[in-house]
Order: structure tokens, then C-alpha cells, then sequence
């Protein structure tokens, strides 16, 4: 089961989300694609994705996190035991989201809401320092990325798997050229 988790304020209308799951409905293996629409409060996205994976059993689980989505991946990774392929993972948004702290509207649904501090107190909450069994994650970062350091990433995942790209975006603009690799870390290709 491939689980993808979105970014900040991003859903399961984003790009890479949908190429996994259109990949993965053309190889007949749609069944094993999930894309929850994470709410905006980090404690009750956590919870819905806790739910979700405490049905599976870990060695058919591999999440794919993209930003925000692969800072919660790494949370659950380390509760679960699962693999975790992570897309310019954001490493401490409790801090690089302190500047959008209030009004919020979500790029692919409209959704209004208010950042607050208890936002970033439930991100704090989550933090993986150190992540451990480095061989379960997969880091895929691009040069080019205008929101997050990709280098910050790099240095916290040494050991894992990884994979730079020179250039690009932090949306990844590429990715459907990396598609394979993610569905063979994944133990799916």
C-alpha cells in the first residue's frame, strides 16, 4: 500500500499525488494507492493517517511525503516502522511556518482557516531530532527548491537512500521522471 501524504495547504488533487495514483491504476494496483485529505491541524492529520495505517500491516506500507507531508512521514515511519520516501521534506515547519501564522486559504480547495500557535505547537509535538533505521527511508530532494533547504535534508537523512536533483522546484517539477524508483523502494514496480 502506497500512502501519499500532501503538503501545507495542498490536498489529494496535487500533482504528484496524482501521478502515483494514475501510475498505479494503470498496473492494475489502484486498490493500493490512498491519498487522505489531511486537515490543516497537525494532531488530527496525524490521527486520521494513525488510523488508516494501524489497519495494514507496516511491511505492506510505504508512505510518500511530500514538504509538510514528509515531516509527518517521518513521525509515522518512526511509530509505525514503515518506508517513507520523502519529497523535499520540510524538517522544522514549526519554525518556517511561524510566518504565515494567520488567515490561510488552501491552494486546491479554497478552505479557510487560521495558523495559529497551537499549529506549531502540535508540529513541535511530533519532531523526529534523529530518525532512526535509516535503510526504511528514501530522500528525494531537488538543488533548486525556493522554499526549503534541500541541504538541511540531506544532512538529517545521511545513511538513507537519496536522491538529489539539480535544479527543479520544490513543487518537484520532475517527478514523474522518478516515478520507478519510488515504486521500487516501495517494493511495488
Amino acid at each position: 500500500m502506497l500512502v501519499y501524504l500532501h503538503g501545507f495547504n495542498s490536498s489529494p488533487a496535487s500533482h504528484k499525488a496524482r501521478l502515483l495514483e494514475q501510475r498505479l491504476e494503470a498496473m492494475g494496483r489502484a486498490a493500493e494507492f490512498s491519498c487522505p485529505a489531511l486537515p490543516d491541524r497537525p494532531a488530527r492529520a496525524i490521527a486520521l493517517v494513525d488510523a488508516e495505517l494501524a489497519r495494514v500491516p507496516a511491511q505492506e506500507v510505504t508512505l510518500v511525503g511530500s514538504s509538510l507531508g514528509g515531516y509527518y512521514a517521518t513521525h509515522l515511519a518512526e511509530k509505525f516502522g514503515v518506508r517513507a520516501v520523502l519529497v523535499n521534506p520540510a524538517i522544522r515547519p514549526y519554525d518556517g511556518l511561524r510566518a504565515y501564522v494567520g488567515p490561510q486559504r488552501n491552494l486546491y480547495t479554497a478552505e479557510r482557516y487560521d495558523l495559529t500557535q497551537q499549529h506549531l505547537d502540535e508540529l513541535r509535538a511530533i519532531d523526529v531530532p534523529q530518525p532512526t533505521r535509516m535503510e526504511r527511508y528514501y530522500l528525494m530532494v531537488t538543488t533548486g527548491d525556493e522554499v526549503l533547504d534541500y541541504r538541511a535534508s540531506v544532512a538529517k537523512y545521511a545513511g538513507a537512500k537519496q536522491l538529489i536533483v539539480d535544479g527543479s522546484d520544490h513543487g518537484f517539477a520532475d517527478f514523474a521522471d522518478y516515478l520507478d524508483s519510488v515504486l521500487a523502494f516501495a517494493g511495488i514496480a
